[in-house]
């Protein structure tokens, strides 16, 4: 499983964007959960839900510029780092292009992270800006990013996008095991066949894990808000299942 070979980078440069990607998978996932549920409850005034996701769509902003600065910053000045150094024309090379690379990543969620807060502070923005610069800081992601352009309210393209966050967030952390294993040993030999076999079930074993927490934040939030609903105003409720079952008995007519 071991290969000699020297890897750059190391074992915290990939912890802490997998950290990252995870919680936002887990934020991203609930929030639009609660935005369908909320939507399929109907409630009334006293639930108004928009200026309350207005909020959260700004704090989220916050949080993704502060874990970008926070990433920028440490993969540029900690010791050995470039210092904002790119070539070195004494030695000429370049200056340690891995964390070049983790730098320019981190500056697309930082940009992401502020359009979030122009969006939620300025009324008169389209949200599209937002799922933008989502596809513009995404790769895999941004294909079923790129949708939600066109494709509004469609909570299933909201949970796949947010599902492949969580894969994303988790493969981080796999490959950092595999590269910089953290008992000291060196990395693994990835020409080895069976190396190759096993990260490929373990990908798939990655995004099955992805879907069921995906499934089960869906049920809980579900389950929260309809029992929320429920309690404070019952009789709008019943009212609301008989337009509903009015319209669904209209539409199969």
């Amino acid at each position: 499983m071991g290969n000699a070979g020297k890897v750059m980078g190391d074992f915290k440069g990939h912890a802490f964007p997998g950290f990252i990607l995870i919680i936002l998978g887990i934020w991203w996932t609930t929030k639009c959960v609660l935005k369908y549920a909320f939507k399929k409850q109907k409630p009334t005034s006293h639930f108004d839900s928009k200026a309350l996701f207005y909020r959260t769509e700004m704090l989220e902003g916050i949080v993704v510029v502060g874990a970008s600065l926070i990433g920028i910053l440490a993969g540029q000045f900690v010791p050995g780092g470039p210092h904002l150094i790119l070539y070195d024309y004494k030695k000429d090379q370049w200056v340690r292009l891995l964390d070049w690379h983790h730098f320019t990543m981190y500056l697309f969620f930082g940009l992401l992270g502020v359009t979030n807060i122009l969006c939620s502070t300025i009324r008169s923005l389209p949200a599209s800006f937002s799922k933008l610069m989502l596809l513009n800081a995404l790769f895999v992601e941004g294909l079923v990013a790129f949708t939600e352009l066109f494709i509004q309210a469609n909570i299933t393209v909201e949970l796949l996008r947010t599902s492949l966050f969580l894969l994303q967030g988790s493969w981080f952390w796999q490959i950092g095991f595999v590269l910089y294993p953290l008992n000291g040993g060196p990395p693994w030999d990835l020409a080895d066949h069976n190396n190759i076999m096993f990260l490929t079930m373990c990908f798939c074993w990655h995004y099955a894990t992805a879907i069921v927490i995906t499934g089960a934040i869906y049920a809980f939030v579900t389950w929260l808000v309809k029992s929320r609903f429920t309690r404070f105003c019952p009789s709008e409720v019943e009212l609301l299942k008989n337009a509903e079952r009015e319209q669904d008995s209209e539409e199969e007519m």
